[in-house]
């Protein structure tokens, strides 16, 4: 396990009570936390509270599940997550940030700790695709 992290960023044209509140709703989950089109996610669940956990089985080719452990949330503004995979590094664990802007809210993404450069990248891309979808969901919203 190294110490690599990325950031991935992206505005929505929604306030962030919308897109914040999207990250806890199992039925939005369902909607946007597959990273390519050729992926969905067969079920999402979500028991949102500090110390309530999530899941997420994406489908593509094969089941890729994803849990997690909420250590913050702060309506609005950030959540705190970990992030397991039966692939996933150890103590890895995500940061998310909510900035109101005039148009809508900024998203920063920021997650730690990968086994490897590949493995970072690979997440850069999952992460940024993820927010498309989040944005084409919550925009207009």
């Amino acid at each position: 396990m190294t110490d690599l992290s990325l950031t991935c960023t992206r505005h929505i044209k929604a306030p962030p009570k919308a897109v914040f509140d999207a990250w806890l709703d199992p039925a939005m989950m369902a909607q946007f936390m597959s990273p390519r089109p050729d992926m969905s996610v067969r079920e999402a669940t979500s028991d949102a509270k500090v110390g309530g956990r999530f899941f997420v089985m994406m489908v593509a080719d094969r089941d890729l599940p994803h849990a997690g452990e909420y250590l913050e949330i702060t309506p609005h503004s950030r959540l705190i997550f970990t992030w397991e995979a039966p692939w996933s590094a150890p103590g890895t664990q995500v940061t998310i940030d909510f900035s109101p802007t005039a148009e809508g809210t900024d998203v920063s993404l920021t997650q730690i700790r990968f086994a490897d450069e590949a493995a970072r990248d690979s997440h850069a891309e999952g992460w940024t695709g993820i927010l498309s979808k989040l944005a084409a969901l919550t925009e207009g919203i």
